[in-house]
């Protein structure tokens, strides 16, 4: 997991600060905590959300992340940054959502053995870079588990009702692989790449899909968060300079 730019050509500067006050500190972020896994729900055929029981958490704002730690028997260790895909009000409690990648140590783990009341360990909140407090107009677009973190967007602004304008951009190769599909409203577009129902295009996310954004903007602007592929959040980069996004109100967390 990566927070920076799309191209040297636009780079979003890290100066301004995240909007809000993120009141976790430093310190009891880097504490290690166990939690104990309650839940496990399939998303899609290779992604799946993992509930966490972690009592002593603080807390973190949407576009956060954790850093998670298994320990094998022999004392072997293996560590993984993950977004944090639950609104900051679930109290006690956090959600993963993972994909399962080939020859992953963590997220096989998590996909083949892991079973509720196995127990890990996990520190944080990490990182303000990508964070939304709800206090600005957000235009969010992910691809594939890249709308982990935007999700988290999603339902914190459903949890607190907030009247904030707040649209999604979502991509997937088809709707068997749309993450979250059972929960998205009037606020998401769904791109298919590969596969989609009748009468639903298909094709890349392009200018067409973004115009509806920027044809009638909200006072302020929008804050846009990207999350992906390196490739997709090129892609997705390049989209919203074109539309007319300010390049320092463009935040990407990006991976692979």
């Amino acid at each position: 997991m990566t927070e920076t730019a799309a191209s040297p050509s636009f780079v979003p500067p890290t100066r301004f600060a995240v909007p809000g006050r993120i009141a976790v500190s430093n310190r009891t972020a880097a504490v290690w905590q166990t939690a104990t896994l309650t839940e496990i729900r399939r998303e899609t055929p290779h992604a799946a959300t993992f509930r966490l029981a972690v009592p002593a958490w603080a807390g973190h704002l949407p576009g956060q992340h954790l850093m998670l730690r298994l320990t094998a028997d022999d004392g072997y260790t293996a560590q993984r940054h993950y977004s944090l895909a639950s609104a900051p009000d679930d109290s006690g409690h956090v959600e993963l959502t993972l994909d399962h990648v080939e020859g992953g140590e963590v997220s096989g783990w998590f996909h083949t053995r892991a079973r509720p009341g196995d127990r890990v360990e996990v520190r944080g909140p990490l990182s303000g870079f990508f964070a939304w407090p709800g206090d600005r107009p957000a235009l969010l677009i992910g691809a594939g588990s890249g709308v982990v973190p935007l999700m988290s967007m999603v339902r914190h602004r459903r949890a607190r009702a907030l009247d904030v304008p707040l649209r999604l951009l979502v991509s997937a190769r088809g709707p068997e692989e749309l993450i979250y599909a059972r929960e998205y409203g009037p606020e998401t577009t769904p791109v298919f790449t590969r596969r989609a129902p009748a009468g639903v295009p298909v094709g890349r996310l392009g200018a067409a899909h973004l115009r509806p954004a920027f044809e009638e903007l909200p006072a302020g602007g929008w804050e846009a968060y990207v999350c992906g592929s390196n490739a997709f959040a090129e892609h997705a980069s390049r989209l919203l300079v074109a539309a007319g996004q300010p390049v320092d109100r463009i935040r990407i967390e990006r991976f692979g």
